[in-house]
């Protein structure tokens, strides 16, 4: 009904009620919708343009989002630490500042996924539309959504796991493809590999961790679990396929690639500074 429907949409906890893009979905949707609108409008556009470099850019732009990233998973660690919370269940009202420390944090991490956009941008404008893959695409635009409805229901409590999870994975993959971009660092890198592995890691726990207060309840909302479950099952599965290709596509097997880190870049962010022919034997990025 209408009256139910109204509910979903404009039902939103007291704690971020008035915060910006929170008290309304339709920003959030028009958001997604552009995105969209330039993904596909964006590559015809710059089919007959020369590609863009983004170099400099690109290095503020990746290491301004690991310092964001940072900042997010540092604050939510004390917040958690703060609020004593229960990694097997953790409900939504019952750590005080705590929470209200993380509700903030969290708004920041919402946010984010609306700058993250950005990544595909680049891709459109340096032409590297071999990077622009249906998991990409996928996780960008369903995040920012997801996390409107996570803002406005369940701000806190047990939706902190992934969020600092997720962050910190996200120091190392943005200083990474930030620092790469300056050719006198990058001999000195040597985390590329733990990204990929990193990543897998994060969606299985962030499952285990979700299925946890299924087992052990404690007052957050149920539906919320399931629904978090099957995103990161369709997360997984979609990693799991897109590498299945792409290993058996390159006759590479999974010992040699994790042993040496042989993976490029499984969230595809080109570094800035490749030369035409290595883009070629460049992997699409994963998310």
């Amino acid at each position: 009904s209408t009256a139910q429907l109204s509910f979903i949409f404009f039902f939103s906890d007291p704690r971020v009620k008035g915060w910006f893009l929170l008290d309304n979905y339709l920003p959030t949707l028009a958001f997604t919708i552009t995105y969209l609108l330039i993904v596909w409008m964006g590559p015809k556009c710059m089919r007959n343009r020369k590609a863009f470099s983004c170099q400099r850019i690109l290095v503020v732009y990746n290491l301004a989002l690991s310092l964001l990233s940072l900042y997010m998973f540092h604050q939510l660690v004390t917040a958690v630490w703060q609020g004593g919370y229960n990694f097997f269940c953790q409900d939504t009202h019952s750590a005080g500042e705590a929470d209200d420390k993380i509700i903030h944090v969290l708004w920041w991490y919402y946010f984010s996924k609306v700058i993250e956009f950005m990544d595909t941008f680049f891709f459109i404008l340096r032409k590297n539309n071999h990077q622009i893959t249906f998991l990409h695409v996928y996780h960008h635009a369903t995040m920012l959504n997801i996390w409107w409805f996570v803002m406005n229901w369940v701000p806190c409590g047990h939706s902190y796991f992934g969020a600092t999870f997720n962050s910190f994975i996200h120091v190392l993959m943005y200083s990474y493809y930030g620092l790469s971009a300056i050719p006198a660092i990058r001999p000195y890198l040597w985390w590329k590999k733990y990204i990929t592995q990193g990543q897998l890691i994060q969606f299985v726990m962030t499952m285990i961790q979700t299925a946890c207060a299924v087992v052990w309840t404690c007052g957050f909302p149920m539906g919320w679990l399931y629904f978090q479950i099957s995103y990161m099952i369709t997360l997984i599965i979609l990693f799991m396929n897109f590498y299945v290709k792409t290993y058996k596509r390159r006759g590479i097997t999974w010992e040699k690639d994790f042993g040496h880190g042989a993976m490029s870049s499984h969230n595809g962010h080109m570094n800035g500074a490749a030369s035409s022919e290595e883009l070629k034997h460049r992997k699409p990025r994963a998310d």
